[in-house]
């Protein structure tokens, strides 16, 4: 009789993570799960591996995974749903911004994740709005690396 420990073996594991890195292979990820900490992946090449991070990170495209073997898993972003900015550039940015909406800047356009709300919102003041899909990979956070998922403004800044 075989020993069911031996028929199911440990799943290869990512306890680690190199930026802009070359990689063997690769995982194809929407900005959402590119952001994580703990979850089950699958490669291109069919590899299926354990992401376990001590804490969640954000990744960015170029980004790879270290696999408890030495190879490294690439990470792509994946095409998803974007609106296209185009017009005052600067103006239509700040607004973007001021709803901490992710945003991937260009020199003749920005791209933010698809929203009927926004685009209304962009339309409106004046901006040239077109639904694409793309592969999102927007501006890291103004506090460090990655996503700045909230901060503190102090109290009651946005009571109304």
């Amino acid at each position: 009789m075989s020993d069911p420990l031996l028929l199911h073996s440990a799943p290869l594991r990512a306890t680690a993570i190199l930026r802009a890195t070359p990689a063997t292979d690769a995982v194809v990820l929407d900005y959402e799960g590119r952001f994580l900490r703990r979850k089950r992946l699958v490669a291109r090449s069919g590899l299926s591996f354990l992401v376990d991070l001590p804490e969640t990170v954000s990744l960015d495209p170029g980004d790879a995974f270290v696999l408890q073997d030495g190879r490294r898993i690439g990470v792509e972003a994946a095409l998803e749903p974007c609106l296209r900015v185009e017009g005052t550039l600067p103006r239509l940015a700040w607004h973007i911004g001021n709803r901490h909406t992710p945003c991937q800047i260009a020199a003749d356009h920005l791209l933010i994740r698809a929203d009927h709300v926004l685009e209304g919102m962009l339309r409106g003041l004046g901006a040239k709005v077109t639904q694409t899909m793309a592969a999102f990979a927007p501006e890291g956070g103004a506090y460090g690396h990655g996503r700045t998922l909230g901060h503190d403004h102090g109290p009651g800044i946005h009571a109304h």
